[in-house]
């Protein structure tokens, strides 16, 4: 077994409210993407089969090798993350606890929706701009057969008008909005019920499906 720095997953546990059982599945899947090595890297994710036919697979993978993710205010990737890293990433995909309070509730889903944010702003200058969402809208529309690219730039134009109309409000003819911020990205997902749609069935070692 590769070595673990268990002292790092206890405050894992304390910081993420992972469990026992849930931390050894997780040990587990780590493994089994792994092949028994120290660390993952993107290629490791060719064995997951679910993710295979997922329209933002690239962006999901990448996402687990962002610094922001693993780090706090850093840019740019890694090459490589191990389980304390795998594990941190993981927690973003835990769903809901019953017994969470609600400051709790308000910390958890402010979590996941940065770690969705990250996903959305590539090029990490915190805006999505809508470039970056038409790239996104095209990617998630790109197995629907009825949907030709513009019709998906034109379904991402409209989300961003109605982005900048709930953010910013009625708007001059010559304004322009430059994109969405964290803060306007929690405004638009306001009522939303991110915390159970953005999970991962991590409990057991079924195959990994990671929603969005």
């Amino acid at each position: 077994m590769p070595h673990v720095d268990w002292g790092l997953v206890v405050q894992a546990w304390t910081t993420f409210g992972v469990t026992t059982d849930q931390i050894e599945n997780l040990h587990r899947r780590f493994n089994q993407l792994s092949g028994d090595q120290p660390t993952i890297r993107k290629e490791n994710f060719d064995r997951v089969p679910d993710l295979e036919f997922n329209p933002i697979r690239s962006k999901i993978v990448q996402a687990f090798f962002d610094k922001r993710n693993l780090r706090g205010a850093s840019e740019g990737f890694v090459e490589e993350i191990n389980f304390e890293e795998f594990l941190i990433i993981m927690s973003n995909f835990r769903p809901i606890e019953m017994n969470m309070d609600e400051e709790q509730l308000d910390r958890f889903r402010k979590q996941k929706l940065k770690f969705l944010f990250h996903m959305y702003d590539g090029d990490s200058d915190g805006k999505i701009t809508l470039q970056e969402y038409r790239n996104v809208v095209q990617q998630m529309l790109s197995r629907n057969p009825h949907l030709d690219k513009e019709s998906a730039r034109s379904i991402a134009d409209g989300a961003m008008m109605e982005a900048a109309s709930i953010c910013v409000g009625q708007m001059e003819p010559d304004q322009v909005y430059e994109g969405i911020t964290f803060d306007d990205f929690l405004k638009i997902w306001e009522g939303i019920d991110i915390e159970t749609k953005m999970h991962v069935r991590f409990l057991t070692l079924e195959p990994m499906a990671l929603c969005y």
